[in-house]
């Protein structure tokens, strides 16, 4: 049945927006593909496919035990990951400008 949902979403990605109206990748591009190759245990398929999508998840997650259980620093944390999660999204889209040389 996991390969099952595993192969569905393979089949049914949807392509880029961005991409196909203005010729270069959005901010969120290799998100789809990471979150297959996470699907399958490819921990570092998935992060060179998408570097934020690991610390996107972790924010997801904390931020829903953090409304369950409130803990005390909880929204410290979630602030400081969410600020850590922006940055790496701009920088790894500044790469793949900088590697694109559409410019």
């Amino acid at each position: 049945m996991y390969e099952d949902l595993i192969e569905w979403l393979e089949s049914h990605q949807q392509p880029c927006f961005y991409k196909k109206t203005f010729g270069i990748d959005c901010p969120g591009c290799g998100m789809q593909r990471a979150i297959i190759e996470l699907l399958k245990g490819n921990f570092i398929e998935s992060f060179k496919e998408y570097p934020a999508l690991i610390p996107i998840v972790f924010v997801i997650s904390f931020l829903i035990l953090h409304l369950i259980f409130k803990f005390k620093k909880g929204a410290f944390i979630i602030k400081i990951s969410f600020i850590f999660t922006c940055a790496i999204i701009v920088i790894n889209y500044v790469i793949k400008v900088i590697n694109s040389n559409i410019f």
